[in-house]
């Protein structure tokens, strides 16, 4: 899955797959926690951005 999601230019590390059951809220809360703290280091989708500036010049 990370080679497709590189050839449509978006980095692998913005998927990720985890398993929590329902008896496990606290791992959900955690995982869900790191995974937002990664996306946010890797800052926008490089993909929305360049949607954003193609709707900007129409």
């Amino acid at each position: 899955m990370g080679e497709v999601l590189k050839s449509i230019g978006i980095e692998p590390e913005r998927l990720q797959m985890a398993y929590c059951s329902s008896a496990e809220g606290q791992k959900f809360k955690e995982t869900a926690t790191k995974f937002h703290n990664q996306i946010k280091e890797l800052g926008p989708n490089p993909l929305r951005s360049e949607s954003t500036k193609k709707k900007a010049k129409t």
